[in-house]
């Protein structure tokens, strides 16, 4: 990718800063996105992938943190937006060093970033990180952090299922109503979890047969294969695997009433197929948003960590999920556009106040 190039992606998504770091000695090559800090200092996870090429690493960092600037402003946090990838295959990069050295570089910053746990990485790594900079959060509960945020996660993107369950059917039980999930990791596990509870009827795929079979022994879940989860005759679509694969073609199979799942940035497109989906008739829960309890618990170990609050902020998704829906209808937009609008009005509201933190 040229240099011109990078500066127009910058401007595309307004992006304040894009750090790049290298390290030989440790094998780092890492990208550092900020995309605005309005609202305080920018907060998101780090990933380590293994990209086919620079380009997309670029791509995906900036998509993800434009996404956290809008996941914190419509969660009421005073955060910015922010994320991190780190370019390589984590079984073979990972070590101590690298991600210390990692921590330099967010170290640097001076607060302007805080990063935490993401794909394919864990507490652990953040301890290392923590070893270089105090700009860390998803630490274990024994150092005084919220440990893994995946439940909160999950309970948020269940209240925004019941919120759009509310919406399209007039009440918010899931009893009985059969529900997709792709993916089910750390994320979508706890997901099912309460779904199961509630007595939902769950259907699910993976790419790890062993976690399969484990929900599907413990939970009664259907087991299908990946590309049959989009055509299944269901109520609820849940993604919880990675994004952008809510497009063209696969929208075209979907026999949901709802979309409403854990995964980043679903839309390939959001100028595209969030009408799509609204001319289908389909609610989709913007991701953004009802996937956003994680946020809330890393941002609660950044202003002190209580677990019960966590739990009671990422409640109110529900809440907020509504008022979105109702928007979308009334303003006969679609549910992204309503949702994006309101973070952006928020963030507009207190550039008044100050402009970057």
């Amino acid at each position: 990718m040229a240099e011109h190039e990078i500066f127009s992606q910058l401007s595309t998504y307004n992006h304040e800063q894009i750090v790049f770091c290298n390290d030989n000695a440790t094998g780092l090559k890492a990208i550092i996105a900020i995309h605005n800090t309005v609202l305080g200092p920018g907060l998101g996870g780090t990933r380590v992938w293994n990209y086919n090429n620079e380009a997309e690493a670029i791509n995906d960092v900036m998509r993800l943190s434009r996404g956290m600037t809008y996941k914190a402003a419509i969660s009421g946090l005073n955060l910015g937006g922010a994320k991190a990838v780190i370019i390589g295959d984590a079984s073979k990069i990972k070590t101590e060093a690298l991600m210390r050295k990692f921590g330099k570089f967010v170290e640097n910053l001076n607060g302007k970033y805080i990063t935490a746990e993401d794909v394919n990485t864990t507490t652990k790594d953040m301890e290392y990180v923590n070893m270089e900079t105090n700009h860390v959060v998803g630490l274990p509960e024994s150092m005084g952090g919220g440990g893994d945020p995946s439940p909160v996660t999950a309970y948020g993107v269940y209240m925004g299922m019941k919120a759009s369950a509310k919406q399209v059917f007039g009440n918010d039980s899931l009893s009985g109503k059969k529900i997709a999930v792709q993916g089910v990791g750390k994320v979508g596990g706890h997901l099912l979890e309460f779904l199961h509870k509630e007595g939902a009827q769950l259907f699910i795929t993976d790419i790890n047969a062993e976690i399969l079979n484990h929900y599907a022994s413990t939970l009664g879940a259907t087991v299908v294969t990946g590309e049959e989860i989009y055509g299944l005759d269901v109520d609820v679509f849940a993604p919880c695997a990675l994004g952008a694969i809510l497009n063209e073609t696969n929208i075209a199979k979907l026999k949901c009433s709802i979309v409403a799942g854990a995964a980043n940035n679903q839309l390939a497109d959001e100028n595209i197929q969030g009408p799509a989906l609204m001319k289908m008739g389909i609610t989709y829960a913007p991701d953004f948003l009802i996937n956003a309890g994680g946020l809330i618990n890393v941002y609660q170990e950044h202003v002190g960590y209580n677990r019960e609050t966590a739990y009671r902020k990422a409640e109110h998704i529900y809440d907020v999920t509504l008022e979105i829906l109702k928007v979308s209808a009334s303003q006969n937009i679609h549910t992204q556009k309503a949702a994006i609008d309101l973070a952006e009005k928020r963030i507009s509201d207190i550039s008044g106040v100050k402009s970057t933190y």
